[in-house]
Order: C-alpha cells, then sequence, then structure tokens
C-alpha cells in the first residue's frame, strides 16, 4: 500500500473509532432489578428526546457493586455514568479523583441544597453527583385488621401502644411483622424511622456532629425506651426472624403492621394480596411537629475517565428534568424524586408516604453522614446495641452509653 493510502486507511479507522465512542453511553449501577425499566421505560423516553445517543445500562448485583466499580474505575474501564451511593462511598470515589467536579451545573438548579447534600464534601464546596431518589421510613398496617377491631392510624405514641395492645389481646394476628435475626432493620428501620420525632429530626442530627449533643441525652435514650417496648408485640421467636421472615408474615395477613420504608411497596405489591396502607412515625404527644425520615438514595455522576463527557452531560439534564422525576417515581414504586418538580404520584400508598413531605420536616438516617467512618463502626455497634435492646438483652441506657463511648473514642467535632 503506497504511503498516502495507508495514511487515509488510518485516518479513516480514527474516524471509524470516534464514531464507534460517540454517542454511546455506558451507567454503572448496583440496582440490578431495574434493569428492564431502564431498557423498556426510561431509556427510551431518553432517546426520543436525544435521539443519536445510546445507553446501556449495566449493573452490578449490590454486595459487589462498591468493589467491583472501585476496581473498574481504577483500571479504567468503567461506564461514563456512575450511579452513586449516599455519602462517604462516593465522597470516597470523588476524593480519588473518579468522579467530575459538578458546581454549578445546569441540572443542580432542579434540586433543593438538602437534597445534595448527600453528594457533596463535608464542606459543602463541592457537588459530585446530581440526585435522583429518596426512601421515606414508616409503617404498613393491614387495613382488615384495622377495621375489625375498629381501631385509627395510630398519631402519638400512646395511640400506637394502645392499638398493640388491642390486636394482641384479639390474637388472630402479631401485632408487628418484624425479628431481630438480620439485626440491620433494628437500626436502619425502627430507630432511625421513629427516632426523629424525638430528636427533632435534622435538629438532634446535626447537634450530634457539631458535639452539642451525646447519644447518652434523653431525646436518644428515649428512642431506645419505646424500642424496648416493642418487643411485648413482636411475633413469637422473632430473635430468629429475618426481614424475609417479616415480609411473608405481613404479606400474608398474619401480621397488623410493618415497620418499613417505601421501597417495600412495591415487593408486596406484587407478593401479597392484603389491602394495606401507611402510616408515619407517631409523634411523641398529641400536637408534637412529626418529623420523617425521607432518606436521600441514589445519584449519578460522570466518571472523570469518560472519553463521552458532553453526551454524559446531556443525560445528567435528562435525569434533572420533569420527565425523568415523573417516569422514576411513578415506575419505581416507592423511591421519590428529590427535585423541585411537581409529581402526580399515581401509586396510593407511595401518595400517602410522598404527602408527608407536606407534613413533617424531613431528615436523613442519623448516622449516614460522617459518624460512620472510624472505629468501631458506628453502624455495626448499631445493629448490635438496638437488636440487644429489642431483645431485652441491654437496658436503653446501656445502649446509649456504648454507642457514645465508641463514638466518642475516635470523633471529634471539626472546629
Amino acid at each position: 500500500m503506497s504511503q498516502p493510502l495507508r495514511m487515509a486507511a488510518v485516518a479513516a479507522a480514527l474516524v471509524c473509532s470516534s464514531l464507534a465512542n460517540a454517542g454511546t453511553l455506558t451507567i454503572e449501577s448496583w440496582r440490578v432489578d431495574d434493569k428492564g425499566l431502564w431498557e423498556d421505560v426510561l431509556l427510551p423516553a431518553f432517546y426520543k428526546a436525544n435521539p443519536g445517543i445510546t445507553v446501556k445500562f449495566s449493573p452490578t448485583a449490590p454486595p459487589e457493586y462498591n468493589s467491583a466499580l472501585n476496581a473498574r474505575l481504577t483500571a479504567g474501564t468503567a461506564g461514563d455514568l456512575v450511579t452513586c451511593r449516599p455519602f462517604d462511598v462516593s465522597l470516597d470515589l470523588f476524593k480519588k479523583g473518579h468522579l467530575d467536579k459538578l458546581n454549578g451545573n445546569a441540572a443542580l438548579k432542579n434540586f433543593p441544597e438538602s437534597a445534595q447534600v448527600a453528594w457533596q464534601t463535608d464542606d459543602g464546596k463541592d457537588t459530585y453527583c446530581v440526585p435522583m431518589a429518596s426512601v421515606i421510613h414508616g409503617f404498613f398496617y393491614n387495613k382488615k385488621v384495622f377495621v375489625e377491631l375498629g381501631l385509627a392510624v395510630p398519631v402519638t405514641e400512646a395511640d400506637f401502644f394502645a392499638a398493640m395492645d388491642k390486636i394482641k389481646a384479639q390474637g388472630k394476628v402479631a401485632p408487628i411483622a418484624m425479628g431481630t435475626a438480620d439485626q440491620w432493620e433494628t437500626h436502619q428501620i425502627v430507630y432511625t424511622g421513629i427516632g426523629p420525632n424525638y430528636w427533632k429530626g435534622e435538629e438532634g442530627r446535626k447537634a450530634i456532629i457539631a458535639g452539642k449533643k451525646k447519644f447518652t441525652d434523653p431525646e436518644f435514650v428515649k428512642t431506645w425506651d419505646v424500642m424496648a417496648k416493642w418487643a411485648a408485640y413482636l411475633p413469637k421467636g422473632y430473635q430468629a426472624q429475618t426481614y424475609g421472615d417479616s415480609q411473608n408474615l405481613f404479606g400474608t395477613g398474619r401480621a397488623a403492621i410493618y415497620p418499613t420504608g417505601s421501597w417495600d411497596i412495591s415487593y408486596f405489591e406484587g407478593n401479597s394480596k392484603v389491602e394495606f396502607g401507611a402510616f408515619k412515625p407517631p409523634v411523641a404527644k398529641a400536637g408534637d411537629p412529626c418529623y420523617i425520615s425521607d432518606h436521600t438514595d441514589i445519584a449519578m455522576g460522570i466518571n472523570s475517565k469518560s472519553k463521552n463527557k458532553a453526551d454524559a452531560q446531556v443525560f445528567l439534564n435528562w435525569l434533572a428534568s420533569k420527565e425523568f422525576a415523573d417516569l422514576y417515581t411513578n415506575k419505581v414504586t416507592g423511591f421519590f424524586s428529590l427535585s423541585k418538580h411537581a409529581i402526580d404520584v399515581k401509586n396510593p400508598v407511595a401518595k400517602e408516604m410522598i404527602g408527608w413531605r407536606n407534613q413533617c420536616k424531613s431528615t436523613i438516617r442519623l448516622n449516614a453522614q460522617i459518624m460512620s467512618r472510624g472505629t468501631p463502626s458506628m453502624e455495626n455497634e448499631f445493629w448490635n446495641v438496638n437488636s440487644q435492646v429489642m431483645n431485652g438483652k441491654m437496658a436503653p441506657k446501656d445502649a446509649a452509653a456504648q454507642i457514645q463511648t465508641g463514638f466518642a473514642k475516635w470523633y471529634t467535632p471539626a472546629k
């Protein structure tokens, strides 16, 4: 081949290679269950508005996602778009230079500051992921059981335990579908779900971080006091009952109340014939302001080594649109858009739960930000002591002391 022809062939190959990469994006995610939704609903909607860009949704199983993603990012083989977990996991990726800084990005204008905190540096100066959705904590209840016993949805702590007493006295179903075998529910669902009504949500959470409050203060101990009282209403053998067992118990109509989060709506609608509703965590006494755990759960950022950042930005802009907020909220039932867009939520239980945002002040899981960075692990410590409290093996004041002692071993509030 002559030199001019050889150069022309090389140039043509480079053009073809460039065209092969242009307009093609890959999304990294742990949401394996959402693959069909992305391919059948979300991406077709994106293509309609953005012809010429193709997107591959490439999920990894949740337990392996963090390590597998890290390995791909380090090797330079990760996708263009990275689905971001909240707080420290994604902050670590940003600090390692794996995620682009999005400060001033137009897509972020559609989200309140509170929605962005989970994907910002501790000082709030840098943002690296566009918020997508949150989950809301509360309780599901069996409507048939409540009607049979003439029960109203509990509003206060006293209402809640009065309902439990009535259900227990009837003896047909377990008052509460919950066990402590897996431990995580005692913290991520119960302690951080009911606790904000006692420590006043963000006020208490931020006071712990600032060193102005301790876990041994009354509002935190009170939450453990309430949890200890739950033991009398849990199913027989609850110490060996798993999360899946609890789902089955409520889903088959053998329990009246199920402490949970909005993520479980789709599970019961797909696997149960029980007609259920939702109520928010009861307040301590009538007239108290209410607080809900509206936990920032999922976002998306741009891989700093992506070779197609222009199209990746187009995709982030679409994530910030009303169209995406509407589709995601109504198709991924129980995952609520964090955007400012007004969404008409179709599912009645989801509509009830997202409505709590207008009735109560929102907060996030207590130790999600900053508090779980040291040793001993705050998350593991909470799982342990909360389970012991609910199993009757540890007094609330001792649980508080153990958590505070462990926290104080490594944490010093920022000056």
